[in-house]
């Protein structure tokens, strides 16, 4: 599928692994949607990338902001021309919590709200307020495509560490409905694709401490070191490019499978 002149929604596209993906899907000639909380982040990036970049300050969480900034995509997409040629689903938080503490506690239910609503409920709402945009693309090459929707998993999805059960439970259910919802979007013309990341440098990866960052380091078979944004990026690209590419997930983690304890 080509990328120049078409427009990628990008939610969490202001920062991280949406922010590579983002410069790299413009400098290949795509237009991008950038959707993030981080206002001055997001305004920042609009006036480095320029004419074909476009920000909405978005929290998935929130199905009328999503609402709003799938409104103002699509009424730039009426000025630039440029129709939508994919989402990627990239917003996501990690908060970790034992499932029950040592004073026998249990974990906070608004907690696990916070981590599935994000990472989970905010990825389907933007997939589905996108997607009637996406049914009515005229159909491209010839295989007829309209368009490919990209999600963002992770290790954490196959084997999570403790305290990560709501963050497993969000990531796992993403991985599990790539193939459902690439049998859904089959008729249309539109393939599902999710990216499952293991340790990549990025905000998240930020706020972990020196030791839990070595931890996963050393969990590392090879390469041994955190992944690079852009290699995410790249993965992203060949996903929009490679047609075949449908109802899977792809991990990319440097063959890490995470210890059950830091």
């Amino acid at each position: 599928m080509k990328i120049a002149d078409r427009t990628f929604i990008i939610s969490g596209g202001a920062s991280g692994l949406g922010l590579a993906t983002a410069r790299d899907l413009h400098a290949h000639g795509a237009y991008v949607s950038l959707l993030d909380l981080n206002g001055d982040a997001g305004a920042e990036t609009v006036s480095t990338l320029g004419s074909r970049a476009k920000f909405f300050e978005v929290d998935v969480s929130d199905t009328d902001a999503i609402a709003k900034a799938i409104e103002g995509t699509v009424a730039w997409i009426k000025e630039t021309g440029k129709e939508i040629g994919g989402v990627v689903a990239g917003a996501g938080v990690g908060l970790p919590g034992m499932i029950i503490d040592k004073k026998n506690e249990p974990l906070a239910l608004s907690s696990i709200d916070f981590v599935l609503n994000i990472n989970l409920r905010g990825t389907l709402d933007l997939i589905r307020q996108a997607l009637p945009y996406m049914t009515t693309n005229k159909p491209d090459g010839p295989d007829g495509e309209r368009g490919v929707i990209i999600m963002i998993a992770s290790s954490a999805a196959f084997d999570g560490q403790m305290g990560q059960v709501a963050y497993a439970a969000s990531k796992g259910a993403v991985a599990a409905l790539t193939l459902p919802l690439a049998r859904d979007l089959s008729r249309f013309g539109i393939r599902a694709i999710t990216i499952a990341p293991s340790l990549f440098d990025s905000n998240m990866t930020k706020m972990m401490s020196a030791k839990v960052k070595q931890s996963l380091t050393n969990a590392m078979e090879f390469p041994k070191r955190a992944g690079q944004p852009e290699e995410f990026a790249r993965v992203v690209r060949d996903s929009v490019e490679n047609s075949m590419l449908n109802g899977t997930v792809i991990r990319l983690d440097g063959a890490m499978r995470m210890p059950a304890r830091l």
